[in-house]
């Protein structure tokens, strides 16, 4: 999958471009699942490009549609990436877009 291998390289607005092509055509409820994880490369995209307001509410909006998947979906531990973007978006709140966050590797080998 193009979008983990962008993500997990640090290329979050190119991991949200290659999601969002499944995100658009996807009937529900996948469609869903496509958008959080495209809203959480959205999110760490703004906190890249000092935007905190933007990276906390984007990490927010995914987070919260991924936990409706569970711990994993289509082979991904979603429920660990929803609950990552749940505590930057905190993290980005109380200490801004310059607070050192450790990004999970995300992929279908059970990481």
């Amino acid at each position: 999958m193009r979008g983990i291998e962008h993500f997990n390289a640090g290329r979050y607005f190119q991991a949200h471009e290659a999601w969002e092509e499944g995100w658009h055509p996807a009937p529900e409820p996948e469609r869903d699942f496509w958008q959080g994880i495209t809203q959480v490369a959205v999110g760490l995209t703004h906190r890249q490009r000092g935007n905190a307001h933007g990276a906390a509410t984007l990490l927010r909006r995914g987070s919260k549609r991924l936990k409706g998947y569970g711990d994993r979906h289509m082979g991904l531990a979603v429920g660990m990436l929803a609950e990552f973007a749940s505590d930057v978006a905190d993290r980005v709140e109380r200490e801004g877009t310059d607070a050192p966050i450790d990004v999970p590797r995300i992929g279908t080998d059970g990481s």
